[in-house]
Formats: C-alpha cells, structure tokens, sequence
C-alpha cells in the first residue's frame, strides 16, 4: 500500500492539525471486564473505550461495529447535517487506509455507515477469520482519529450529501413527517432531521468540520461492537493492539442539556407539493426509550396501527378512508415522539381522515383498550424482536442504538418490561400522553386554554439498572460451512407430489427454519390477461380460510414466533415461513389452510386494490418509477393482456381497478395445485415429519389447467436513445438505462461478465462508476449497474441507473457513457479483477450464511435441474479469469449503442436555473 504524508501533517489543501498515531508496540493495560449479560460481554479500556464481545458460531461471519456518539442532537448553529456529513467523510480514507470501499469490497465485505439523533455507527460483516477480524479493528481504529477531512473531499461528498437530502424531498410523506417533527420541538434538536439542512450541507466549511470531527471521534466517546464468529482473547487482542495506544483525550466531552418544554397547545402544520397522493398525520411527545413508560407505549402504538386488528387500521384502512396507516415509537436518549401516519385514499377529505384519526384515538384515551389487544400487539413485538435475536449482526446494530440511548443493557431491560406490560399499564400512557395540548398534526384546531402533559425526565440508569443479571444465553448455532461442496452434501433433494424438494438440516440460533414454496402454474396462452389477478391471489389467500380470520391468521403466526410472507406474478405464487424448530408443525398447519382452504374476503380485496391504488397513483409523479417502467416495456415487448407485458401507470390503475373476487376466485381453482414447483427447508428441524406434513399437505391437490413454462426471449432489438421525461416539482431527477442479452447464466462467458460488471458498477462504492460518479464528482448518492441472467432462457439484462440533481443531467450521461466506453475499449487491470474476484467471491460466501438467502440459491436449483455444484464451478472459472478474457467478453456482448436510457426529472425548472445562471455570468 503507498505511504502518503506522514501522520502528523495534512496534505497541502488541509491545514495543519496534530493527528494521533496509535504507538504499535507500547504497553497497554488488558481490558477491563465490567459485566455479562445473556451471552454479551462488556469490558473497557483505560482511554475509556467501551467494548462488546457477542460470539456467535452458528454463522462463519463476523460482525465489527464501532459507535460514536455523536448524533444530529449533538449539532450547533451553522451545524445541521454535520454529523452525518462525517459518516460520510469517513469513508474518503486515512494515510494507511487511502480507499476504505475498495479495501472492504476487496474482502467481501458487507459495510455501511449510519447516522442517528444520538449515534453514528460504521460496521462491516466479513467472512469469519483472524485476519478479516484484525483488519476491520484496525480500520475502524484508524479511521476514527486518521481520516483525512480534506477540503477536496468536503467538496464532492457535500454534493453525494446533498443529492441524498434531494432524494427525501421527493416523499411528501417523510417531508410531511419531519415538518410536523419539527413543529413539534421547539428547542431540542430531535425537531431537526438528521440529514441536516440544505445550507448547511452547502456551506459548512471543513475548518468547522474538522474540530467537530476531532472532538466526539475520541475513544472515551465510543464503542466497539464484535458479534460473530471469533475467538474472545483474540479480539480482546486486537482491540487493545490497536485502540488501546490511542491516549484519552485532554479535553471534557460536555453533555447536551436541552429540554424541550412540555406542549402547551395543539400545533399543525400543512405542506403543499405537487403529488397524486395526500398525507395526514399525528405526533405525541413521550418519554426516553430508558423510561420504564417505554414498554407500554410501543405497546399502545402497535395496538392502533397493526394490521389488521389495529383500532386506526379498522376505522380509516377498512372504511376506505385511508390506503395505509403507520406508525412508530421513537426510543431514544431524550424524551421523544410517537407518531402516527395515513396515505389517504382517493376521494377522501385529508382534514376528515384526520378528524377520523384523532376520534380513534380520543376513543382509546376516553375508553381503554383491551386485554386481547395488549397480548396481541405483544407478542407480534415478542415475535419480532426474537426473529431479529437470531441474527448477531442484527444485534450488533440494535445495541448501538440503546447503548446511545445510556445504556447498552436496555436491550433486555426493554424485553423484561415489555412482557410486563397490562392493560392498566396501556391505558394509562394513553390518558397521560394522547392529549390534544401534546399534540402536533396537519392542521390547525384552537384550544380555549393552555393544556400541559409533563413529560417524565431521563430515570437514574445506573440506580434503575444495577446489577442486572438478564437471563441463560440465547441457544446457539453450529458452525455451518457454507461452501457450495458441504452445503450439497448436506442437502437432500426429493420430490413430494409435483414439486421439487431440498431438505437443508442444521443447528440454528435461536432455532430458527425457514421454508419456502413456490407453486407454478398455467402457460401462455391459459393465463392471457391474468397478470394483475396472479399478483393479488397469494396475498388474498392469507386473508382468511374457512377456519380462520385474517386476524385469527396472524395470532397464530405470532403466537407461534412465526411470519408468513406470499407474493406472486403471473405462473407462480410463493409463500415463505421463519418460525422455530418447536413451532414448526403448528406452522405448517396454517400453511395447509392458507392453500387447501382460503376464502378471498371481498373486503380484503378492497383494502388490497386501495393500497395498490395508492402506489400506483404516487408512481405517476414518481422519477424513479417512470424510468425504470418504461425500460422494463422497451426490454420486454409483448402484447397487451400477455403475461410477460409491462402495463404503463395508467394501464396499472384500470387493470387494478377492474379485477374483482370472482376472477381471483376463479383462478385458483383452475390453476392452483402442486403440480409444479419447489420446496426448500433451510435450518433447525426434523426431516421426517416435516416431509410427512408437506406430503398431506399437498396430497391429491391437481390444477384444471396445464403447466407449461412462459419463457422470455433475450434476442430484444433495443434503440439506442435518451427518452426524457419531465416531473414537475420533484428535486431529484433518475437515470435509468439497459441492454439485454441472448444468453444464460451457465454460459461459459457469464463468470467474465458477471466480475466486469462489478468492475464498472456493481461493487458499490468501489466500483468505477461509484468511484468517479459518487466518489470523485459527488454527482450522485446512489449509482451503479446490474446483471442479471436467466437460469432457463437465453435472456440476460444489463441496467445502469444513478440518482442526482436535474441541473447534473449532462455530467451524470456524460460519466456514466464514458465509463462504459472505457471499459469495453481498454478493459481492466490485474488488481481491479483481483480485488474483484476476491470481494465478489466473499460476498457469495457472506450471504450463504443468511438462512433465507440460502433458500434463494437452493430453489434455483431446484428449478434449473442442478446442484450447488453449478456454483462451485462458476467460481472456478472466475478465479481462472484474466484481465484479457474480460475485455474480450465485455465487447463480445455489451453494444453501447444497444442501450436504452430514460431521464426522469424537473426539466423545465432545471432550464430556468441554467438560464439564470447564464444570465448572471
């Protein structure tokens, strides 16, 4: 790796700025352990580093997560945005580690930074072992005291930033969510979004960038999270080799101290934006997510939003009043909100559907709720919570986030509190926090007289705390090799009516199987016009069978720790479970009536085509979804009521509006039955009566029609032109571009374009697009490139898409354009493809750990007639690949001028700031 400048200088651009520089080598005292908690141990450095080691073997991945505590509540005047302008500026590099995305892509690594109102968080999840493990310490060391906050780089991630910020003004529901946010505090900083403020984000120079940099990136500021597979001395190791020399600074982090006062009116505030669709809402103040309320309150907030049961759900989603209703409790360091949110359907009044809102409400404050409720509501978040346990990396996430909240151990405490929770409990957080004085909406309704709720101060963490114990660890996982050679080995493959089986066996955390069914169905000519009522029927069919409600249906699920997703296109419906090894069989007999035994509720379908409806009409305004539809119809030109047909918008909505419960109905007792299609079992289970279980499951079930496959050709004539299409009043704009391909993914060329393509934009970050279009210009928040092949047909597309700021438009074509001739003229280099093929390789291994990703695989196996051996071979023939072989395919197959690009965006108002600007100069 080339040396730059040494440690204690900035380059030229950069002002002078003492650097710490970790002394390699010196004594450092061993870490000091300070307690365990079910599994999860926290120890401490004397610099005051905060450490938690989560082992977990099941998965050969390991999970590094470094905290600072620093968030958007943190931010001065002039400062808005800052924090998360850092979490950007951290992956421009240090002297020692001059391309952070490059040097993580090149281990395979799945990575990312976030930012919060109280934290900033940066994890990587890497195949498990001592070197990957060491290497993420290291960086995450270095990069948080070395990062070069250099005035060129402030210039192109201001623009990345910026360009980001402009993709959130295209949602009026988050613009709407975050004026009444900030409606709502008047002095806490909680009221200001974390993305900050546009003339922040364009002005803030890097000498004030700089010391807020210097001072939260400290160690007696932060924590280091390790879940995964490690060995616990070994990363105690690491981390006292590489943080332990970093000195404690000098200087005393002060505290925030803002309180927000407690409301004393009613405030609304109302947005006008062009856009198909409206809006309403409703926030409530409520306490710290480490006040023993907490619990309670997501408890209240479940019980008036989920479906279908939820009392807002029922009164605005089932009356037609609203398409969707949402909701969220906000855990945090300070005292902070409840919301609620409603997309209101077509031919609705906003202000009535929010004069409905605040009746449900006041009935819940004036009424109570019920016991039924309470115990439903908590065991969906049981249910969830325990899901998201069996994955460390998940954990690792969640910790940061009550860890900067004042404790990492609220984790549990949450958990112990929220299976206390009453009725009694509910109903009194109702009364004391749903007043319309604490209240912020979309419109404004007078009081008579001041109306204050006080809101509880922060409790005594460590008095609240003290020596909790928590409970015995939670089960865990064998160590599983997910090379494709062991995981065939393991497998074994039968065939259970009509449909292919792979039967997948092994110890789980926490449990935990996943299984998933796609049933395949008609053919051409049978499903003409069927499209729309093919994506409807598998979520029609989870909504009620001859035993069971819709309502009944998710109590069980939920009763069982278990989810149950359906979806579907036209020829197939797949249903997906994760539940536990115990619940299994329980689950299963649900599975059994959702398809032998549905009812298709006209009601539901109501509530089914409003949602629809509702996407549809904000699609039509939508830049990204214009772009990428009209591709999609150039890729694929069938006739209209063809199954392979991509309707316009327009045609959406008839089609949407048209279908009805007869034809849905209809359809599955022609076409449904087990026939064709696959069967995967992935993780914790017993193979025998889970395969007696499918077997009289699916026994005897036939369709009325054949089966035969819909192939898709890939020999598409695609013009090489720029459609341009114009959206009124959005601020980002989208690049959407493809080709396709008369070949399949076992074609002998397919490795060498699939590791090309990563190249030039499918490694994220590291990629050329990324480096030049997002990294170098900050002309883009999001840009890249796709391809995807069919296992059966000789169709493969290659896509190109990026978001960025109209006024752009010519620099991103030009980039994007540039780039690609580059590559089909001159090719790669020997390290691009090493790194590629080595990060590209660990990335296959890294999501093989992922039990439902693994499902995935195994059924395309399933449907192509072949074993994880197709897999082993596909990655010997990329490590055999040359820079030569890639150059030689890329032109083989990629025609620049067979590429189709749409361009979404404000056009019209793009023209005028370029005509101003000219005027000006």
């Amino acid at each position: 790796m080339p040396k730059c400048v040494p440690l204690f200088l900035w380059t030229a651009l950069c002002s002078v700025s003492l650097v710490h520089s970790p002394l390699h080598g010196a004594e450092t005292s061993k870490p000091m352990s300070i307690t365990t908690i079910e599994g999860i141990s926290e120890y401490r450095l004397e610099n005051g580093l905060k450490i938690l080691l989560f082992p977990d073997p099941s998965k050969p991945t390991v999970t590094v997560n470094l905290t600072i505590f620093v968030g958007s509540r943190h931010e001065g005047y002039g400062e808005a945005g800052m924090a998360h302008l850092l979490e950007h500026m951290l992956f421009k590099g240090t002297p020692d580690h001059p391309s952070v995305p490059k040097l993580l892509q090149a281990r395979g690594a799945s990575y990312n930074g976030t930012t919060w109102l109280d934290r900033t968080n940066y994890y990587e999840t890497l195949p498990a072992n001592d070197d990957n493990l060491e290497f993420a310490i290291r960086l995450e060391a270095d990069r948080m005291i070395n990062s070069y906050i250099k005035q060129e780089d402030l210039a192109s991630e201001m623009t990345v930033v910026r360009n980001e910020f402009e993709r959130g003004e295209n949602s009026p529901q988050g613009i709407l969510s975050q004026r009444i946010t900030s409606a709502a505090f008047n002095w806490h900083n909680y009221g200001k979004s974390t993305i900050g403020n546009r003339a922040d984000i364009e002005k803030v120079p890097v000498e004030k960038l700089r010391p807020f940099y210097e001072k939260y990136y400290q160690p007696d500021n932060a924590m280091m999270i390790v879940a995964g597979r490690f060995e616990r001395e070994k990363a105690l190791e690491f981390i006292r080799k590489h943080f332990g020399t970093i000195p404690r600074p000098k200087r005393v982090l002060d505290q925030t101290y803002t309180e927000e006062p407690a409301q004393d009116g009613e405030r609304s505030v109302t947005l006008r934006r062009v856009g198909e669709v409206a809006f309403v809402g409703a926030l409530y103040h409520i306490p710290s997510g480490g006040h023993p309320d907490f619990a309670a309150i997501d408890i209240l907030e479940s019980v008036l939003t989920m479906a279908p049961a939820g009392r807002l759900y029922k009164s605005l989603v089932e009356m037609k009043r609203a398409a969707s209703i949402s909701g969220a409790a906000y855990a945090l360091h300070d005292p902070g909100i409840l919301r609620f949110m409603a997309e209101v359907s077509a031919g609705n009044d906003p202000e009535s559907v929010l004069e409905s809102m605040l009746d449900t409400i006041d009935v819940v404050v004036d009424q109570g709720v019920k016991e039924e409720e309470v115990e439903r509501a908590k065991q969906r978040l049981l249910k969830e919570r325990e899901q998201q346990s069996s994955n460390s990396a998940q954990i690792a996430v969640q910790l940061s986030d009550w860890a900067a909240q004042g404790d990492w151990r609220l984790y549990f405490l949450y958990r112990d509190r929220l299976e206390q929770v009453s009725v009694k409990d509910v109903n009194r957080v109702a009364a004391a926090y749903l007043q319309a004085s604490n209240r912020t909406t979309g419109i404004f309704i007078p009081t008579k007289e001041p109306q204050r709720t006080p809101i509880p101060a922060n409790p005594n963490l460590v008095e609240m705390i003290g020596d909790y114990k928590g409970r015995e660890d939670f089960s865990a996982g064998e160590a599983f090799d997910v090379a494709p050679d062991k995981i065939e080995a393991r497998t074994k493959r039968t065939k259970i009516e009509g449909l292919d089986v792979a039967l997948l066996t092994k110890k789980t955390r926490g449990n935990t199987v996943v299984l998933r069914m796609t049933l395949r169905y008609g053919n051409e000519k049978s499903l003409f016009g069927l499209a729309t009522a093919a994506d409807f029927l598998p979520s029609m069919m989870m909504k009620g069978t001859k035993q069971l409600t819709r309502q009944q249906i998710q109590d069980q699920l939920d009763q069982n720790k278990a989810s149950m997703g359906a979806s579907g296109s036209a020829g197939e419906a797949s249903f997906v479970i994760q539940t536990k090894r115990d619940n299994l069989s329980a689950v299963l007999d649900l599975l059994r009536q959702v398809l032998r035994e549905p009812v298709f509720p006209a009601s539901e379908l109501d509530i089914l085509k409003q949602g629809q409806r509702a996407d549809l009409e904000q699609a039509l305004t939508d830049p990204q979804q214009l772009a990428v539809r009209t591709v999609r119809r150039a890729l694929s030109p069938y006739p209209a009521g063809d199954v392979r047909y991509n309707p316009t918008v327009e045609e959406d909505l008839k089609l949407t509006d048209a279908l009805d419960v007869v034809t849905i109905k209809q359809m599955y007792a022609d076409f449904l039955g087990a026939v064709a299609g696959q069967i995967v079992v992935v993780g914790d289970f017993d193979e025998e009566p889970t395969v007696t279980a499918l077997s009289e499951m699916l026994k005897g079930w036939k369709s009325k029609q054949a089966y035969e496959r819909v192939t898709r050709r890939g020999d598409v004539d695609v013009k090489n032109e720029t459609i341009r299409i114009d959206t009124p009043d959005k601020a980002n704009a989208f690049y959407f571009a493809g080709g396709i391909m008369p070949l399949k993914d076992d074609d002998a060329d397919y490795p060498a374009l699939v590791i090309g393509n990563y190249i030039f934009g499918a490694g994220a970050l590291s990629s050329r697009l990324g480096d030049r279009i997002r990294q170098k210009e900050g002309l883009s928040y999001g840009v890249g490139s796709s391809l995807v092949a069919s296992s059966l047909d000789k169709r493969a597309t290659m896509t190109l898409y990026a978001i960025y700021n109209p006024d752009n438009l010519n620099k991103i074509t030009t980039g994007i354009r540039e780039e690609l001739l580059k590559l089909l003229e001159s090719g790669v280099t020997q390290k691009e493809l090493d790194d590629a093929r080595r990060g590209y390789l660990q990335r296959q291994e890294v999501a093989r750990t992922e039990d439902g990703h693994l499902s995935q695989i195994l059924e395309s196996t399933l449907l192509a007639n072949r074993t994880m051996d197709f897999y082993a071979k596909q990655e010997q023939a990329i490590q055999r690949l040359t820079p030569q072989t890639i150059r030689d395919t890329m032109r083989k197959w990629i025609d620049s001028q067979k590429i189709l690009t749409v361009v979404a965006g404000d056009w019209a108002a793009a023209a005028k700031r370029a005509e101003s600007s000219a005027e000006k100069k």
